[in-house]
């Protein structure tokens, strides 16, 4: 069967451009996130799991493993280490690991599942946000988010789009990103 020019120019962008797209891995296994644009990892950052372990039960505390999408930005324009509760800012202001304090600072992705195992993610809370504890940061120590350092948060905050897909894995950082090169190389095919 022969495809008409327009159809098939139309799939071969489409194609390039979702390979183009950036994604993101977060690797539970070595505690690190990277922004992956045409399978290559263009930022790492050191990032917090959850302490609890993994799985998307409720009430469990636990980091949903599998493919997410940011399903909202909240933060952009804030100062950073600003407080949010309820993805709302209080005003408040900490200075990275100000003693006593644990709250979702400078900015929010808030994650969808997109997996049966992780359907219960978007409901959960689960985010990626900046955490004033940054002296936890590279080993698990959250209650089911990804914590990153202010700092960091915001650079992936201004580098990913609504929509990005996100793959929480427990695989080591350098096979998540393969696999999830050829899982989207494929999905565009």
């Amino acid at each position: 069967m022969k495809l008409p020019l327009v159809s098939l120019s139309c799939f071969v962008f489409t194609a390039l451009r979702l390979a183009a797209a950036p994604s993101v891995v977060v690797s539970v296994a070595d505690q690190k996130l990277a922004v992956v644009e045409n399978g290559f990892a263009i930022a790492q950052f050191p990032v917090s799991t959850s302490k609890f372990g993994v799985g998307d039960r409720p009430n469990s505390y636990a980091t949903p493993l599998g493919l997410l999408e940011v399903a909202s930005k909240i933060g952009a324009n804030a100062p950073i280490g600003t407080v949010f509760k309820s993805r709302t800012p209080t005003g408040e202001i900490l200075k990275p690991n100000a003693a006593g304090r644990d709250p979702i600072v400078t900015r929010i992705l808030w994650l969808r599942g997109l997996e049966k195992a992780n359907a219960r993610a978007y409901e959960r809370g689960i985010y990626i946000h900046g955490t004033p504890v940054e002296k936890l940061i590279g080993r698990p120590a959250s209650y089911g988010c990804i914590r990153m350092r202010s700092r960091d948060v915001v650079n992936l905050f201004s580098a990913i789009n609504v929509g990005t897909k996100i793959a929480v894995t427990t695989s080591h950082l350098r096979a998540a990103i393969s696999q999830m090169s050829t899982s989207l190389a494929f999905a565009s095919n």
